[in-house]
This record gives C-alpha cells, structure tokens and sequence, in this order.
C-alpha cells in the first residue's frame, strides 16, 4: 500500500502500525519517529501542502485531519481521485475509535486494537483516580504568547485534563483557541498554567515572565509537553497518563 500523511500524529500512527516502510510521502513537520522520516518524500506542510506532488505519487489514501490540514486541500486531493481518510478526535476516546478506523482503512485491525484498547484502559483508570480523589484543579492551558492564546473546552488537549479532574478555567468561552489578557489568567484562580510547547515553543525562561505579569506564583506555572496533549494516535495512552501527572504528580512524559 502506498501511504500519504498529512498530520504529524498520524504519521507516527502509521510507523507503530508496521506501516512506516509503506509512506511515499508526508509533511516537513512529521519528525517522528527521527530515524525513520528522514527519508520519506515531503510534500509540503500541513496548511500548505503540494497538491501536485502527492497526486504524483499515487497514493493508495491520504491521511488527514481536519484541524490540521485545510478542507480545500482535502477537497483537491478528492477532486484528483484520491482516496481521503480524514479524522477529527477530539477526546481519548475519540482517538480509540479513530484507531480503529485507520487500521481498518490501512489493513492493521490486530495492531490498531491493541493501541485502541491501550487507551481505553487508561481512560477508565484515570477517570476512576479523578472520581475517587474527589478534587479538582483549575488550568489554563497556553499556546500562544503575544497575545497569549488558551484552548477551550472542545479542544483534545482540555479533554485529556479534565478527565484527570482538571476544570478548564476558560472552557467555557466560545472560540476554541481564544486570546486572553494577563489580567484574565490573574482573576482566574488557577491551580495550574500549562504553557505548551507547541506550537509556540515556551520555555522556561517564560514562566518568570508570566508569574511576573499575572502574580501567579511561578510554582503554578509549568512547561507541558505538547505533542503528549495534542499528538492524537499511538502517542494517546502516555498523553492520558501525562495529563494526569501534570495535574497531580509532576511525573515525567511517557510515565
């Protein structure tokens, strides 16, 4: 089968499916797993790929996602004779089941249950902690900076923390990424800031700078992994564990 990903997190899907020897072609941003992609034809990125070139390579399907990749291209793509394999989860359980569906498209159900299954079981456990801990903690979970940007509560990444007994502290607000002031993330009282590492890469040197604008104490303020919180695929059984960690343990990604 000839293979086209579109989406970073499906690319690395389709490796731990036993697929990766099958890609012709994926976006510049697909960089996992490192020692395997660099090989592979790129077409392009996810928001500018190169229509032309992946009609050339003939591709058996193309892998999309629809917050990834634009529509128009999708729709290109389909208008060439391409076949379209597109996907939107927006919870653990939502990637389960989009597991399932690509290992039905791509031939590797035995695979893909096993992942699927994989975060199921983490699921229950973790919501199971959260109802019995019986707390929660507020979160604001950042993307962005200049303006600072946070996510609502229809996003992947608020789903993974809520289920770990997170509250959204903006999950309420209508835009799904939506720009907030210092003064906002200030009134919030918030337990936790999350500030991602993609796709505005923060670093640490940018807690100080948020403690020192908000009055947050800068112990409440953490740098969170964002390909554990919003890579939806093989990377979702440790995203589920890791979301919990941040809320409760501090435990390392991939725990």
């Amino acid at each position: 089968m000839r293979i086209v990903s579109l989406c970073p997190s499906l690319t690395e899907l389709v490796f731990d499916l036993g697929l990766g020897d099958d890609l012709v072609g994926i976006t510049k941003w697909c960089v996992h797993p490192a020692d395997r992609v660099g090989g592979i034809d790129k077409v392009g990125g996810t928001k500018d790929p190169d229509v032309a070139r992946i009609v050339e390579l003939a591709p058996d399907v193309v892998l999309v996602n629809e917050e990834e990749n634009r529509r128009e291209d999708a729709e290109a793509l389909a208008a060439a004779g391409l076949r379209i394999a597109n996907s939107f989860p927006k919870t653990s359980l939502d990637t389960a089941e989009m597991v399932r569906d690509y290992g039905r498209v791509l031939g590797t159900e035995e695979r893909a249950e096993a992942i699927a299954r994989d975060i199921e079981a983490r699921t229950a456990r973790v919501r199971a902690a959260a109802a019995e801990r019986g707390e929660v903690r507020r979160f604001a979970y950042l993307i962005w900076r200049k303006p600072y940007m946070t996510v609502n509560g229809d996003t992947f990444a608020s789903a993974l923390l809520e289920q770990a007994g997170g509250v959204n502290a903006f999950g309420d607000l209508a835009e799904r990424y939506p720009a907030v002031e210092a003064a906002d993330l200030a009134a919030a009282e918030l337990d936790h800031v999350f500030l991602c590492t993609e796709p505005f890469p923060f670093q640490d040197k940018h807690i100080a700078e948020l403690a020192e604008a908000t009055g947050i104490p800068a112990e409440r303020i953490r740098i969170a992994d964002g390909e554990y919180l919003s890579w939806h695929g093989s990377r979702t059984p440790n995203g589920v564990d890791y979301a919990e960690s941040l809320l409760w343990e501090g435990a390392a990604a991939g725990a």
